[in-house]
């Protein structure tokens, strides 16, 4: 057994692996020598519980008390830690408390409650609403109406069975005739389209496959929580990462039992800040798994100026409607509005059945007399409002759903006295009516349906269709608004030092949409908007082929971020991108004549002869697309906070939305460059240096001196290491360098962490530090 490590471990920096059946945990421990070489402390692995058989993933978890076997199960797990810890090493693995897999034959829970109906003892795991579809679980599953599939479904003992598809039969049923066999059971096997609609149990976000779990119930939560408790307490298991949080009933309740459960290990929850939005103060977490961080790096990178010009290009190019696509605040208005009434079509109706309920059964007489219609108006009218994800019990309601909001919602409707709906509703979710368990299942569900809206309305739709700047469309990222100056980075990085010292961050995931470099790449393009356009207008002249010029821009974008690459991935990607936005098609209303002109104009055009010019471009721009890959990677590793390295991004890595991110990665790189010595070296500082970076470091800008002084990002970490980077750099060389600018550093002598006998001291010169790299790490080897 592995010795326990009772005193919970904060890592120095982790390394993300994206395990799978080609990836498995023998395979991350034969890459644990090179892992532990380059600084980092712990690994921090994809879901180990096990899952759907064949998943890349992980995410569809079917049982809890398992580690998966596809990945060499528990035993193997057990001698990964023990490799890892040989190595210096710990682990970390991501959780996922909210959703299991929707695979009846996997999944035994399931198949019990499909068999026994709610009187089952695993009835309470599942966030089922059993008074809807006359007690009948709906299964989403055929592939046409019942009529016209039924001879597909077939009775084989006590079975049910549709293709790959086993369903339990309910005790003394099998012998009925199949319609009366159907109508006995506690589920219905329905046409997958009904799922929109009709379903009866909450989803992850909209997808069936995956069904809701009801963490909140100490039961479920000890019965899900059991494994991965034992292997933190046996220490094989170091600390944790927690999926989707926002989906919980309540997050708040959920992360106190947890925290109570590990003995306070660190933890980071992926929560998806909105700009501006604190992460609430009474969460016993570390911080987030880092997305906050990821916008606001990036956004050090971007010109505004720039932005604005591109911005304008945009319009001019694909000329988008203002809501669909043109501008960003109305692009997602009119995305939250589609996504309520067609892909959470059922939530909303779950949701407004419940406040229905809550209005009709109160003692409040300011309550009744709302019929369902003004009542769901009233919520879709105040949801679509949101500017964050979801309200907390925690936190204050009110400024998250907002008068202003209420206000407007009112003028939905004509009748002023109806308009009283929205009031109604609010005061639910501010919680001013009497308590109860309806008010709240009320407040849960409004919540749990608010971050749902919000994450396929932002990340999943409108993302896809305001597509100005490519970069900007990240996980947690402000399209509308993407640079962030020196001044704001160094004040956000000032409070995450004070109140999240310990948070993650991150700059590429298993999730994001395009990897840093991508990114990087794309930044460049607000430095040079002009010859964006100029390239464009170039490769365009002729006008054929162009499905629609949202698309188009989309598309060469892409290829400037991506580079020269095989045309399936970049196909690949842009057939996700055109589903994802749903203005021509979807991924439940596919139109193949669009697809296929898509699919023919990306091979014609931006993986064609003309997608050379991009590329060309990007050549031509290559050294400013490097001074922001490095000074990327650099201000991650050195920021506030405990960087994530996601599996082969330590070297260049140029991936798009998954699964082109997924693929499995060669370690050791065949050809490490620049990008590679740098995060090495940044990460053997940190493990080298941990109290200049952990809870009782400090931060503080350096600003440097000169005409070229805003090109120049630099901060200081507990007096004993200077991160200085060069942003902008494409205007730099337009203005004409550095020109004696110079960086005053605090009092001491200084070595470059890569170059050990280059020192400075003083007011150094920039174009001193930066002449090897346009990055320099520093840290200082001896007092005044």
């Amino acid at each position: 057994m592995t010795p326990e490590r009772v005193d919970p471990v904060v890592p120095t920096a982790t390394y993300r692996l994206q395990l799978q059946p080609a990836f498995p945990f023998a395979a991350a421990a034969a890459a644990v020598p090179y892992l532990a070489s380059l600084g980092v402390s712990h690994l921090h692995l994809s879901p180990v519980l096990e899952a759907v058989p064949g998943s890349l993933h992980g995410y569809d978890v079917v049982d809890h008390a398992r580690v998966r076997e596809e990945l060499g199960g528990e035993e193997e797990l057990r001698a990964l830690a023990h490799t890892a810890r040989e190595h210096g090493l710990g682990l970390v693995v991501d959780i996922v408390p909210n959703h299991m897999a929707m695979a009846p034959r996997h999944n035994h829970a399931l198949w019990e409650v499909l068999r026994e109906g709610p009187k089952s003892p695993y009835a309470r795991w599942f966030d089922v609403d059993w008074e809807a579809q006359g007690g009948q679980m709906l299964l989403p599953v055929l592939g046409g109406p019942l009529g016209s599939v039924i001879a597909d479904l077939r009775v084989d003992g006590d079975v049910l069975r549709y293709y790959d598809h086993v369903f339990p039969l309910r005790e003394g049923t099998r012998e009925l005739p199949l319609p009366q066999l159907l109508d006995a059971q506690w589920y219905r096997p329905v046409w997958w389209r009904l799922a929109r609609t009709e379903l009866n149990y909450r989803r992850f976000f909209s997808i069936s496959e995956l069904i809701g779990v009801r963490v909140e119930d100490p039961e479920v939560f000890e019965a899900t929580h059991a494994k991965v408790l034992q292997l933190l307490h046996e220490g094989v298991v170091d600390g944790l990462r927690v999926d989707h949080p926002d989906g919980l009933a309540d997050p708040d309740a959920y992360l106190r039992r947890l925290h109570e459960a590990t003995d306070g290990r660190w933890t980071v929850v992926e929560k998806i800040l909105s700009d501006g939005e604190p992460l609430p103060a009474s969460w016993p977490v570390a911080g987030t798994t880092g997305y906050d961080a990821l916008r606001h790096i990036d956004g050090l990178f971007t010109d505004p100026a720039g932005f604005g010009e591109l911005l304008g290009q945009y319009r001019r190019f694909a000329a988008p409607q203002a809501d669909r696509g043109g501008d960003w605040a109305a692009t997602v208005r009119r995305a939250a509005y589609k996504v309520l009434t067609h892909e959470l079509a059922t939530e909303v109706d779950r949701l407004t059945r419940v406040t229905n309920r809550l209005c009709a059964a109160s003692p409040d007489p300011a309550l009744r007399d709302r019929a369902p219609w003004a009542l769901r108006t009233a919520l879709q009218e105040l949801l679509v409002r949101l500017d964050v994800y979801r309200p907390y019990a925690s936190a204050d309601a009110a400024s998250v759903v907002t008068e202003e909001a209420a206000a407007e919602a009112r003028l939905a409707f004509v009748v002023p006295e109806e308009a009283g709906a929205v009031d109604v509703v609010r005061d639910l979710v501010l919680g001013r009516a009497s308590a109860g368990p309806d008010l709240l299942e009320f407040r849960a569900r409004f919540a749990q349906t608010a971050s749902a809206l919000r994450a396929k309305s932002v990340e999943d739709t409108a993302f896809y269709r305001h597509v100005p700047l490519l970069s900007a469309t990240e996980v947690g990222g402000n399209p509308g608004s993407p640079a962030v100056s020196p001044e704001d980075f160094h004040a956000y990085c000032a409070r995450v030092q004070r109140d999240w010292p310990a948070t993650g961050t991150v700059v590429s995931t298993h999730d994001t949409k395009r990897s840093a470099d991508v990114r990087a790449a794309l930044a460049v393009l607000t430095e040079c908007p002009q010859r964006w356009a100029d390239v464009l207008a170039e490769v365009t002249r002729a006008g054929e082929g162009v499905p629609d010029a949202q698309l188009a821009w989309a598309a060469w974008q892409t290829v400037f971020g991506l580079g020269a690459a095989a045309e399936e991935r970049v196909q690949q990607a842009l057939l996700k991108h055109v589903r994802e936005a749903g203005l021509f098609t979807s991924w439940t209303e596919q139109e193949p004549a669009y697809e296929k002109a898509v699919a023919a104009f990306v091979a014609a055009g931006p993986c064609g002869t003309p997608g050379e010019h991009v590329v060309a471009l990007r050549s031509a721009l290559e050294e400013h697309i490097r001074a922001n890959v490095l000074g990327t990677a650099l201000v991650h590793l050195t920021m506030p906070g405990v960087p994530d390295v996601y599996q082969g991004t330590e070297g260049e890595y140029l991936a798009l939305v998954d699964p082109d991110n997924r693929r499995t990665v060669r370690f050791p790189p065949e050809d490490p460059g620049d990008k590679d010595a740098v995060t090495t070296a940044a990460l053997r500082l940190r493990a080298r240096r941990p109290a200049a970076f952990g809870d009782a470091a400090t931060y503080a800008p350096l600003t440097a001196e000169g005409p070229a002084a805003a090109h120049c990002a630099a901060f200081v970490r507990s007096g004993e290491v200077v991160t200085a980077v060069t942003r902008l750099s494409l205007r730099l060389a337009e203005a004409g360098g550095w020109r004696n600018t110079r960086l005053p550093l605090p009092p001491g002598r200084w070595s470059d962490v890569l170059s050990p006998e280059r020192e400075f001291t003083g007011h150094a010169r920039v174009e001193d530090l930066f002449e090897r790299l346009p990055v320099v790490l520093l840290e200082r080897v001896a007092a005044e």
